[in-house]
């Protein structure tokens, strides 16, 4: 049990390792990232004014009058200048999962994942570290690329005449922590994004409803006959953005949740892998080997 906690809890050293690697990554995914919603709000502002904005979706050709009858393009253009920021958003939860499922895809490798490590223990049952290794080559991904660097360090450590046993397992699970450092932390990046959206599109959706509700209250206030067309437009705001928002929060919560679920899919796909080589090499190696210098 206590070997097993080792593998799950990544020391601090690995952190280190990995941090040049990690920056590399971590500036191309940035960039990623600013691209893709600068990209999605230029996308939504041209849709927002040459598409819902359209004086054929108006009546009298005027998208100062009210919609045309039946034509939603109009009603939603009616939500006023916080709709191409709510489309924004919801493009971005659109475009960030689409990667993040890509990339965790790839951190799969090319079989099952269950397959996948359940072949590795029955290599590592007959003690088939060579079969094993090659089955992670052909399996490529995140949880392949950890799991053949603690088998190189098994080949290593049952080599190695002047080492202790608890040194030798102690070697595999750094060795284990470190590509896991390296590995899985990809696979993360953005989620924080789509988890921001979730919290952010319904606020956005909430100060549009306010500036609606705003201008309903403005054409009831007015002397004499109220507004009825500033009233309905007023309202329509409300109505548009608060559906817009959470629309996109609810979309963005799912997004978030789901992939959440799938990495930790991997990580423990990843302990048990890792605690199948540990407990291997302990059986397998059960006397220390030690020769005196």
């Amino acid at each position: 049990m206590e070997q097993k906690n080792a593998i799950n809890k990544p020391a601090a050293r690995p952190a280190a390792a990995a941090a040049p690697k990690g920056e590399a990554k971590g500036g191309g995914s940035s960039s990623f990232a600013v691209i893709a919603i600068l990209a999605a709000f230029i996308v939504s502002v041209l849709i927002f004014i040459f598409v819902l904005g359209d004086g054929s979706h108006f009546q009298g050709g005027n998208h100062d009058n009210n919609p045309v009858s039946g034509d939603y393009f109009g009603v939603v253009y009616k939500g006023g200048p916080v709709v191409p920021v709510l489309m924004t958003m919801f493009l971005c939860v659109f475009i960030f999962s689409i990667e993040r499922a890509l990339t965790i895809s790839r951190a799969k490798g090319s079989k099952s994942i269950e397959s996948f490590v359940r072949t590795i223990r029955q290599k590592l049952n007959v003690n088939d570290i060579t079969g094993a290794i090659a089955t992670c080559d052909q399996q490529k991904g995140s949880v392949a690329n950890v799991v053949r660097a603690g088998l190189l360090k098994y080949q290593e450590m049952s080599r190695e005449r002047n080492m202790e046993k608890d040194q030798k397992i102690l070697a595999i699970q750094k060795e284990i922590e470190e590509s896991t450092a390296l590995e899985l932390p990809m696979l993360e990046k953005n989620l924080v994004i789509i988890s921001t959206l979730a919290s952010v599109a319904t606020l956005t959706g909430l100060i549009g409803t306010v500036l609606g509700m705003i201008k309903a209250f403005s054409a009831l206030a007015q002397g004499g006959a109220p507004d009825a067309v500033g009233l309905a437009n007023g309202i329509s705001e409300a109505l548009i953005n608060t559906a817009l928002g959470i629309g996109t929060s609810a979309l963005a919560i799912v997004a978030y949740n789901f992939f959440t679920s799938k990495i930790d899919e991997l990580t423990y796909s990843i302990d048990e892998a890792g605690f199948s080589i540990i407990q291997t090499f302990a059986a397998q190696h059960g006397e220390t080997e030690h020769h005196a210098a």
